[in-house]
């Protein structure tokens, strides 16, 4: 890292970042508009997807001047950024999760943005920019990368044991009966599966992967009880039927593949899919190259979510922000940097055509052309979900928490057939009364 990095007190770094004018020009004298910017992202270092990090960062410093390093890291990249937030070496600029915001306001590590110091912010499209958003209405980042959720079906499967595409739940567990029990690869054994699912705690996968359901069943992790006031909706009714409904995907007959409990994404429930073990999977659309080349592309569809228990839709909405990191000597160039990456050209760099090696998923700019950058028509599902049925997660000070006990809370379901639902997210919702409290924001 570099030496001459001092963030001195968070306070200040965070008031210099709030400002438009703090540091630039030479208004303060640790300001350095010619300072190199370290960025880090949120990828593996071998993978397609650094390169074109890297490219970005190439192209960012042909136009403004300003050297641009890139620090690809993917296995615990929040525990690294805290060792770095601790000798006082943070990176100039993150791109990472949107849920990120919370934890990395909370610690003091990012400082509110002025949208209009970020030239072209006005082509950002307004449902991304709510996921940089903290509780208090500020804006805390620039919005990277959108993406929602749709179904990625074996479509040689379907076909083999004669199902329409899922429109609704119902019909989503009898296409995973199908594929569990009826051999839909035809090898005359019993190692398919229909729902793949992953189920680890780890970064909260469990929840992360069930919230979509959750919410198209009408249920909820938290409901809003007035301005930046919530109170725990994970024990009401509808919550507690999607509940069961993810419990039966793994007790009696189960329909999900036999690691699911203890699975991540890359490591685990990717390789299932692709190696013909599980036939259906939630995911985005970051895993369509791959899949082609792995599996082949006429070998799966991509479909929108179903319908929930309840008749209604919904997808998690996620993506990345830009982060412009506290104590950084040059605040010029993390605003240069983040108006480049949501640029036509930043992001068209970013969304790297149609292989794999892409770090912008759906474009946050609204004047990107999708259709002139990405051939593959099956882009066009993901926007439509993110449109018509995106949803973020609530915009509590720190959602990293209720996203780690609701995992840990579904886990021990699936894990434990004899467990009842209704306990246990009555138990779940006495901690997230406690975490709201705790974070200052439960209605009283």
């Amino acid at each position: 890292m570099r030496a001459h990095r001092r963030l001195g007190t968070l306070l200040v770094a965070i008031a210099c970042l709030a400002l438009p004018a703090c540091g630039s020009g030479g208004n303060s004298p640790a300001a350095d508009p010619n300072a190199p910017l370290e960025i880090w992202i949120r990828k593996p270092p071998d993978r397609a997807a650094a390169k074109t990090a890297q490219a970005l960062a190439e192209a960012f410093t042909k136009a403004s001047g300003i050297q641009a390093k890139v620090v690809p890291v993917f296995e615990d990249f929040e525990t690294k950024l805290q060792q770095q937030a601790a000798q006082k070496d943070l990176p100039d600029i993150v791109i990472n999760d949107t849920s990120q915001l919370g934890s990395l306001v909370e610690q003091g590590l990012v400082g509110e943005v002025d949208r209009a110091s970020i030239d072209g912010s006005q082509n950002i499209n307004d449902r991304a920019w709510e996921a940089a958003k903290g509780p208090d209405g500020k804006t805390y980042a620039v919005p990277f990368s959108a993406q929602a959720f749709a179904l990625l079906i074996r479509s040689d499967w379907r076909q083999k044991v004669g199902l329409p595409q899922p429109k609704t739940m119902q019909e989503l567990d009898a296409l995973s009966a199908a594929f569990t029990r009826n051999d839909p690869d035809g090898n005359g054994a019993a190692d398919t599966y229909g729902l793949l699912v992953p189920g680890s705690t780890k970064r909260g996968y469990m929840s992360w992967f069930f919230s979509s359901f959750l919410w198209a069943s009408g249920g909820d992790f938290l409901r809003q009880a007035g301005e930046n006031k919530w109170a725990p909706a994970i024990d009401s009714p509808q919550s507690v039927a999607a509940v069961k409904w993810l419990q039966d995907q793994f007790c009696g007959d189960p329909v999900v593949q036999p690691d699911a409990i203890t699975a991540d994404t890359d490591q685990s429930a990717h390789p299932a899919f692709e190696n013909g073990k599980a036939g259906i999977y939630l995911t985005g659309p970051y895993l369509m190259a791959r899949f082609d080349k792995n599996l082949g592309a006429g070998k799966y569809e991509v479909v929108p979510p179903p319908a929930g228990l309840g008749g209604g839709q919904a997808s998690l909405a996620e993506g990345e922000n830009v982060y412009l990191m506290a104590g950084s000597p040059n605040p010029e160039g993390q605003r240069k940097f983040a108006a480049f990456a949501t640029s036509v050209e930043g992001q068209t760099i970013g969304m790297a055509g149609d292989t794999d090696g892409n770090i912008v998923r759906l474009p946050v700019n609204r004047t990107v052309d999708m259709a002139t950058v990405r051939k593959d028509k099956r882009w066009a599902v993901f926007q439509q979900v993110y449109d018509n049925h995106g949803r973020y997660a609530p915009a509590v000070p720190n959602w990293t928490p209720f996203r780690q006990m609701s995992a840990e809370t579904l886990n021990a379901l699936a894990a434990d057939c004899s467990a009842q639902p209704q306990q246990r997210l009555t138990e779940l919702a006495g901690k997230f009364t406690e975490e709201l409290r705790k974070q200052e924001v439960l209605a009283q």
